[in-house]
């Protein structure tokens, strides 16, 4: 077999994993790792956390690689910001073309931002190790005005940080009415929004931004009630942004990520798979319907069964696997609390129910479809509620899919 290449678009968690499933599926020849920060793969979660805290350096973060990928080529530093697939080309921004014989799509996201009137100096979001470094150069004064906007699990992780950092002005916005009552539900809403309160967070539900105070820095967040609050440091989280501009051109369902099928392929390509955040596929084990889910467990996940099936096809070989199914999970850590899930709670928030404890202490939430079925867990609180919601694990795993 003359020698042949595979490139891995993106250098994330997912581009690694990726690297390394290669080899581990037999693959062979030439592998090159694209991406455009000038870092190996590290972890993100402590970006929010540990990191802004102060607590962990960057080598702590960084991922290990698995020795069978010493011969993978790392290309850091560039991007990709185009491809031809039919021609099996991608285009770097130096405009050197590179060929490739298979082609694995881990560009992964970057943070939303807010388009409205205003300074951008003191405006922050959280995706990157330069990200939270900047940031916590600012929340480093605990007089600092601090205003959060957004409170999905970066904002409610990044508001916990700057309290635990002895920061005493922290005013999350969102215009929903709960923090993270999209994933969650109401009822262990509610419990985070109270617990976030007696540790100090402030909160300003129901309203939008519709603009920045200041001249050369933020001084202020114009809520979209007309409600001024002073801020001098502002961090946007509010949501995130699919990484697939360098695909348009291609003929391919780029409307929220790269569109899979059920083995990872993309445009009905058998050479070219999605994997990580970036990668929008049906999972078997629920409906069918085509996801994306910016889960810590799904880069590993998307890897370990994209490359399988990329790498069956250029050896010419059938790779007899079923459809992905994957078991979601997660984890979150605010203040002295943890937020552990497992399985797909957005799939059964029609039938939230208490499984243990109750929301003033440690509780443990189960979520069901209409027909009863068990399809999400999460705890709320120490170490033991954690524990609780990992033993429904195994129960999640044999759980029938909802298309049967």
């Amino acid at each position: 077999m003359t020698t042949q290449r595979i490139i891995v678009a993106g250098a994330s968690m997912g581009g690694l994993r990726a690297a390394e499933q290669l080899r581990g599926a037999g693959w062979t020849g030439a592998i090159t790792v694209i991406g455009d920060e000038p870092h190996m793969p590290y972890n993100r979660p402590p970006l929010s956390k540990e990191v802004l805290a102060g607590k962990a350096p960057f080598a702590s973060l960084a991922f290990t690689p698995k020795a069978s990928t010493a011969d993978v080529e790392w290309r850091l530093g560039t991007s990709v910001t185009s491809a031809r697939l039919a021609e099996r080309v991608v285009v770097l921004d130096s405009g050197e073309e590179l060929p490739f014989d298979g082609l694995v799509v881990a560009t992964g996201m970057r943070p939303r931002r807010l388009r409205c009137e205003g300074p951008a100096v003191g405006r922050h979001t959280v995706r990157t190790l330069g990200d939270a470094q900047a940031l916590r150069a600012e929340l480093t004064r605990p007089e600092a005005r601090v205003v959060v906007i957004g409170a999905g699990f970066i904002g409610c992780e990044v508001a916990a940080t700057a309290v635990g950092l002895g920061v005493t002005d922290v005013t999350v916005v969102d215009p929903l009415p709960l923090p993270m009552v999209g994933p969650l539900g109401e009822l262990p809403a509610r419990a985070l929004l109270g617990r976030h309160e007696e540790r100090g967070v402030r909160f300003a539900l129901g309203a939008g931004v519709s603009g920045f105070e200041g001249e050369e820095h933020v001084t202020g967040v114009v809520l979209s009630d007309g409600t001024v609050l002073p801020a001098d440091v502002v961090v946007e989280s509010v949501g995130s942004v699919a990484n697939t501009e360098w695909l348009d051109g291609n003929g391919l369902d780029l409307t929220d990520g790269v569109l899979t099928d059920g083995q990872l392929r993309v445009g009905g390509l058998p050479y070219v798979v999605a994997v990580g955040d970036v990668a929008r596929f049906p999972n078997a084990r629920y409906d069918g319907v085509p996801r994306r889910v910016e889960h810590w467990s799904i880069p590993g996940d998307t890897a370990k069964h994209a490359a399988k099936a990329l790498v069956a096809h250029l050896m010419g070989a059938e790779a007899g696997l079923a459809p992905f199914a994957p078991l979601p999970t997660f984890w979150s850590d605010q203040h002295d609390f943890r937020l552990q899930c497992f399985g797909s709670p957005v799939l059964g928030l029609a039938d939230i129910r208490v499984l243990d404890g109750d929301p003033g202490g440690d509780m443990l939430v189960g979520y069901h479809t209409d027909g009863g079925q068990l399809v999400g867990v999460v705890a709320l609180g120490g170490p033991a509620a954690a524990t609780g919601a990992a033993r429904y694990r195994a129960q999640l795993l044999k759980q029938p899919a909802l298309t049967a």
